[in-house]
């Protein structure tokens, strides 16, 4: 569970940023994403080489 205490003179606006800058490096997010949906094991296979192949190309 991500918490992010807020302090005395903190504008809410800056905690809620702070809070969903923390939720994005924890990567909640994209396995929040991932589970919205049922994903076939065909369709994970394809997706996990199609980003492996990207990273290899990207990679010099």
């Amino acid at each position: 569970m991500s918490r992010v205490e807020v302090g005395p003179n903190e504008p809410l606006e800056k905690a809620l940023r702070r809070f969903k800058k923390k939720i994005e490096r924890e990567g909640i997010l994209k396995v929040l994403k991932a589970r919205k949906h049922y994903e076939k094991p065909s369709e994970i296979k394809r997706r996990k080489a199609r980003t492996s192949k990207n990273r290899r190309k990207s990679t010099p």
